[in-house]
């Protein structure tokens, strides 16, 4: 199979029969062996009724109910686990981004060797106040913390290599950094292609605010997993031993200052210094453990099922 093409949704039940048409139309035209999956996120509308009827129309197309709304993550990383594709092509459901631009994707994975390809909506018909601007003080963020060169980490439009997607794993609200995880991953051969992004033609958006102050913890959290998630113990151990042999240090002083200096002044226990150096010493044993704490979880954590799915269609 040459494509999966993976499509998280909540509530877009308006514009699911048109993205379908519009995908096939796509694949027939270029004779791409495909399959289609619908994930849908907990739509309150007839969102999964439309896909049902899509699926029993067209083998191509394969659905993934959850139960409730989990988050784009997670409907990312079922479909993931899904995908059979030799490429495996990511698109919202609002028609926002363009499937015209598959055949292109494709070529820049299978021809010139592409690991991921991300969209890049150089031009955006989003509200400048509510998503333009924060998306741009994000992607700069995002660049300058992660070392990926990527002017849009948020769109939603992207390629990979089936290898990438298997060997990855997308949680919380990391959707937005899956190129990060990649590289983290070793796949290192990541290009951008400037994309067509469209207004939206049906229903509302989904994301505010929230979600880009969301993001930014998101990017402190993947920061350090990247650089400490497989050694807590080079974080916290360091920051540990360097407090607390400050503190002792501090308090070895105090004592021979009271032992041969002035020994007629006041106790060590009377002295706030004193008391300085012993929390400095106790917050660096503190840290000491933490990092032990973390090396212990990390080598006896068991993977836990993070959503719970409530229909399937035409799924393996």
């Amino acid at each position: 199979m040459n494509i999966s093409v993976v499509i998280p949704l909540l509530n877009e039940q308006d514009s699911l029969t048109e993205l379908h048409d519009w995908i096939a139309r796509v694949m027939l035209t270029n004779q791409f062996s495909y399959e289609i999956i619908f994930i849908d996120d907990g739509s309150t509308d007839d969102s999964w009724k439309v896909i049902s009827g899509l699926a029993s129309q067209d083998i191509h197309v394969k659905g993934i109910r959850f139960l409730k709304n989990y988050g784009k993550s997670q409907a990312l990383h079922a479909g993931f686990e899904k995908a059979q594709g030799e490429v495996v092509i990511t698109m919202d459901a609002d028609l926002q981004d363009n499937p015209d631009e598959i055949p292109e994707l494709y070529h820049m994975i299978k021809v010139e060797g592409y690991d991921l390809v991300s969209g890049w909506k150089k031009k955006r018909y989003d509200s400048v106040l509510s998503k333009n601007l924060p998306s741009k003080l994000f992607n700069w963020a995002a660049r300058k913390t992660s070392g990926v060169k990527l002017n849009d980490f948020n769109c939603g439009l992207k390629a990979y290599k089936l290898e990438v997607v298997k060997n990855i794993d997308v949680n919380g609200e990391m959707h937005r950094y899956i190129p990060v995880l990649s590289k983290n991953a070793g796949f290192r051969n990541i290009g951008e292609k400037v994309v067509q992004h469209q207004a939206r033609k049906y229903g509302v958006t989904k994301f505010g605010i929230d979600r880009f102050l969301h993001g930014f913890l998101d990017l402190i959290t993947i920061w350090f997993l990247s650089r400490f998630g497989k050694r807590p113990m080079h974080l916290f151990g360091a920051l540990g031993f360097v407090m607390f042999t400050i503190g002792f240090a501090f308090a070895f002083y105090l004592g021979l200052d009271k032992l041969w200096f002035n020994p007629e002044g006041r106790l060590i226990t009377e002295r706030p210094q004193f008391y300085i150096s012993l929390s400095t010493m106790i917050i660096g044993t503190q840290f000491f453990v933490a990092g032990f704490l973390g090396e212990i979880i990390l080598r006896t954590k068991q993977d836990k099922k993070r959503y719970t799915i409530k229909g399937a269609l035409n799924l393996n």
